[in-house]
């Protein structure tokens, strides 16, 4: 993996899956890392110069204390440099919340596509105060097993199925990156879908979402896709929020080939 250094002299660690075409440099969600980025990657290298990375706090990258969104964007506007000096983007889940972040802020994204950022559409503010007060002690305590299951909880996971995943050798990693969680809910802010934010961004934007997936899932990508200047929304029949990437792959592609 290379290492590309962000604003703040932070080391991002990033791997190019290499073809022949433009570049995308893919942003993924919570738990998520350049490795659980591949399969899709590889789909998309024949024809495109894919970049997955792991996010700050993750893998191979460094986390440099105090945490802060705008970090974060400055870690997509270095991977953008090494992409050239402008690059397509996706971003998965809160990964989608950030790519927009990102566009927002005026970084060279020459096109975007998002997969179901999760913002509520109709959020409760003290709920979701409450959960960032129990998520942020539960980090402070050290107890990350059980902010992995906050998460969980507060995401839909059913507590039988959260049960089994502490037995699955999936749980480890999960709660290695226990910390990071608060790094995504500072993503997603405390709110509904941020319109005003979204209207400053003018690349055109892909919001998807999964037939299959439930309804507040839904009715945010709709949103999202409304609130965007250049906006259009497209529903993959059947897919969750755990996208199939031989499903997405074909769709992103040709998104990002016609405009390429």
């Amino acid at each position: 993996m290379g290492k590309a250094e962000s604003g703040d002299g932070t080391l991002i660690a990033y791997r190019r899956t290499s073809g022949d075409g433009p570049p995308v440099v893919m942003v993924g969600g919570a738990f998520s890392t350049a490795e659980a980025e591949a399969p899709l990657a590889a789909l998309l290298a024949p024809r495109f110069s894919v970049i997955t990375y792991d996010r700050r706090g993750r893998g191979g990258s460094g986390d440099t204390a105090p945490y802060a969104v705008e970090r974060e964007v400055e870690d997509i506007a270095a991977l953008l440099d090494e992409a050239g000096g402008s690059a397509s983007v996706y971003g998965v889940s809160s990964g989608a919340a950030l790519a927009l972040e990102a566009a927002a802020a005026g970084l060279p994204i020459t096109q975007l596509a998002v997969y179901e950022p999760p913002y509520d559409a109709v959020a409760d503010v003290t709920d979701g105060a409450a959960y960032t007060a129990r998520l942020d002690e539960l980090l402070a305590r050290g107890r990350r097993d059980e902010a992995v299951e906050l998460f969980l909880s507060a995401v839909g996971v059913q507590p039988d199925v959260v049960a089994r995943m502490r037995r699955a050798t999936m749980w480890r990693g999960m709660t290695a990156l226990a910390h990071t969680l608060a790094y995504d809910n500072a993503v997603m802010g405390p709110g509904p879908v941020p319109t005003e934010r979204l209207a400053r961004i003018t690349a055109r934007v892909m919001v998807v979402d999964g037939g299959a997936s439930p309804p507040p899932m839904r009715v945010a990508a709709r949103a999202v896709a409304a609130a965007l200047p250049r906006g259009r929304h497209r529903t993959l029949t059947g897919q969750v929020h755990e996208v199939a990437p031989h499903v997405l792959a074909p769709v992103l592609a040709e998104y990002f080939a016609a405009a390429a």
